[in-house]
């Protein structure tokens, strides 16, 4: 009695683990090492993000900076005075401009994230359907009609949903190429201009001077005009009377520059000393004069206003009396903006 029940069992038991360690191990490893992979590649790829995000201060700048013999020539201004001259390296100086720029952390850090959650999220569909396919095709369903279909299905999908692709693949290069980013004044084309508040994989968000909120696909920006990356060039244009001393009033504008340069409030806004173009315009109206200076990002509006300022005063004190050169109406509409 007692052998032939253990033969049952042993029965039983043998037939057991051959079930077992045919179809149901197979799924059991299939998910198994499925959930493993998507760990382990999404630990990787956020880790990766992260890093980027949090990315290091460039130190380019300060190596060069103590490095000796980098004294900087120098070259006569317009009023007669020794001026420095910027001896950085195009290298040095575009590390300077990322240094200097207080959004560029920010942006480096919503581009990486954005782009590690777009990863990750592509990570989840494809080792998820490639595990979902193998467990079906182990329990001896035949995935070659569901694998047909799926292509009719999507190849269907995509030709209705084209323009949702098209903008998610250009907000991912948007954020990769970093053309623009939060905070950024750009100019979108097609009437939309203003302040970015938001970017996403499909819709960019622009604040326009007047409070309008626009809502702009990333599939239809066709281009993008960036007015606050890197740096930027703030220019003044002075008009004066055609009978003046041409001399004269570069003298006085040699001097207005220096002043801008040496205020404290304005010097730190400036990435190379003020220049003179010197006459740029001549009509009935006036001989035009333009003064100039590469600034940090953003900046250029404060800088702009600063040499205006100077330069008035300096020439009432010759006598002239100057007025501001032609402005264009998306340039008056920043400068309002900042003034605000």
């Amino acid at each position: 009695m007692l052998d032939s029940v253990a033969a049952s069992l042993f029965e039983n038991a043998e037939d057991f683990w051959d079930w077992f360690l045919d179809k149901p191990l197979t799924i059991i490893l299939i998910l198994l090492f499925g959930t493993i992979a998507i760990g382990v590649l999404r630990r990787v790829v956020t880790a990766l993000a992260e890093r980027i995000a949090n990315g290091q201060k460039p130190r380019a700048v300060e190596r060069r900076a103590a490095a000796p013999g980098d004294a900087a020539p120098t070259d006569i201004g317009t009023n007669g005075r020794r001026r420095k001259k910027n001896a950085l390296s195009p290298q040095a100086l575009a590390d300077v401009f990322v240094a200097a720029n207080p959004r560029a952390a920010e942006r480096r850090a919503q581009r990486a994230r954005t782009v590690g959650s777009v990863l990750n999220s592509s990570i989840n569909i494809v080792i998820g359907t490639v595990m979902a396919l193998w467990i079906l095709q182990t329990v001896g369903l035949n995935i070659a009609p569901l694998l047909a279909t799926a292509g009719v299905a999507g190849v269907a999908i995509g030709f209705g949903a084209q323009s949702l692709v098209k903008d998610f693949i250009s907000g991912i290069f948007l954020l990769i190429e970093d053309q623009f980013g939060v905070g950024d004044i750009v100019d979108l084309g097609g009437g939309v201009s203003g302040t970015v508040e938001a970017m996403g994989l499909r819709l960019t968000q622009v604040r326009a001077f007047d409070g309008t909120l626009w809502y702009v696909r990333n599939g239809e920006i066709l281009r993008a005009g960036n007015s606050t990356q890197e740096w930027s060039r703030a220019v003044a244009s002075i008009q004066v009377p055609p009978d003046v001393d041409v001399d004269v009033v570069r003298a006085a504008l040699g001097r207005a520059v220096d002043a801008v340069q040496q205020d404290p409030e304005v010097a730190e806004s400036l990435l190379e000393t003020p220049s003179v173009r010197g006459v740029d315009a001549v009509d009935r109206l006036g001989l035009t004069f333009t003064l100039h200076a590469q600034v940090r990002p953003a900046q250029q509006w404060l800088v702009a206003r600063a040499l205006r300022s100077a330069a008035h005063a300096a020439l009432l004190q010759q006598g002239i009396v100057a007025s501001s050169g032609p402005v264009d109406a998306a340039a008056a509409e920043r400068a309002t903006r900042e003034q605000g």
